[in-house]
């Protein structure tokens, strides 16, 4: 019996006009972002499928995916395809606990609206930097990082690719030493701020507190947290996780094995871009990976359910 897992991808997917040919067509993904228009204080309609400045910023960019990823998530549950685990890459990791039933729709986009804003909050603009490491092995990185003051790993991505976070000086001073220990590149990525190190414990914090208004739910099946790499079962330790987890490494390499060896075979990548399924094929390249980001995904993923499911 094949085991499937729904995966979501971080901030950095999106892109304008996603999600709206599943508007369009299906009354249960506008429901959804329709329902995001009426909760917050900005309008995700425009922001997803409107060419706009704001996207691509931090307090913006998270409700506009995660919206667009429990709209096209509403269908998939709709045609009958259920997941028996989900994940997600960072932010990607509320879409997945909605999904598992931990909380609804509507509390999971309120609830990185506001961590959008503390993440942008916590530290000042230009003050830190996030760059993708690629060709390292893991040791010799972190060997290198623990030399240098104010650098961390953010996300362990997938083999050869490391994402790297800090106040800026560090980042640059550690992508220097780095290629001089034989990286292929170091790329600074496009962000506003040092995500998943300890400069965002702040954002952390004012999370939790968010969250003590936050109705959650047991799970329906399990979710893989980004922090520990493991299945939760249990809802009481996500605020927890979720606190930490602003501030810690994503360990997604890690959470695709653990998946794998509780036997999943096929991952479903839900939203814009196939990031997380570049990423996974070079974890695994024997498992099937199918991304949904149009509706005429949606054909290949009903065809291979109807045939194996």
């Amino acid at each position: 019996m094949r085991k499937i897992a729904f995966v979501y991808p971080g901030q950095g997917a999106q892109k304008c006009g996603m999600g709206k040919d599943f508007y369009d067509i299906f009354p249960i993904a506008k429901k959804v972002f329709d329902r995001a228009d009426e909760i917050l204080d900005i309008s995700v309609t425009d922001l997803c499928f409107n060419e706009n400045e704001y996207l691509h910023q931090t307090a913006y960019t998270q409700p506009a995916l995660v919206t667009t990823c429990l709209a096209i998530t509403a269908v998939l549950k709709e045609k009958g395809i259920q997941p028996d685990v989900t994940a997600g890459l960072s932010l990607g990791e509320y879409a997945a606990i909605a999904t598992a039933g931990g909380f609804s729709t509507e509390e999971a986009i309120k609830m990185v609206r506001a961590r959008g804003i503390f993440m942008e909050e916590a530290v000042p603009d230009g003050k830190g930097a996030m760059a993708a490491v690629l060709g390292m092995e893991v040791v010799q990185l972190e060997k290198v990082l623990s030399k240098i003051e104010g650098v961390y790993i953010a996300n362990y991505n997938c083999p050869g690719q490391i994402v790297i976070t800090g106040l800026k000086e560090s980042v640059d001073k550690a992508c220097e030493a780095l290629k001089n220990v034989g990286c292929k590149r170091c790329l600074p990525l496009k962000v506003s701020g040092p995500f998943h190190s300890p400069y965002l414990k702040g954002a952390g914090k004012k999370l939790g507190e968010f969250m003590e208004k936050t109705e959650l739910h047991e799970l329906e099946i399990p979710y893989v947290t980004n922090v520990t790499a493991e299945y939760v079962e249990d809802i009481g330790a996500t605020k927890d996780l979720l606190v930490r987890q602003v501030a810690s490494s994503v360990k997604w390499i890690q959470s695709v094995e653990k998946m794998i060896a509780e036997g999943v075979d096929t991952f479903v990548e839900i939203g814009p871009g196939k990031t997380l399924a570049g990423f996974i094929k070079k974890i695994n390249p024997d498992v099937k990976v199918i991304n949904i980001s149009q509706v005429e995904d949606l054909d290949i993923l009903m065809e291979d359910y109807n045939v194996a499911g």
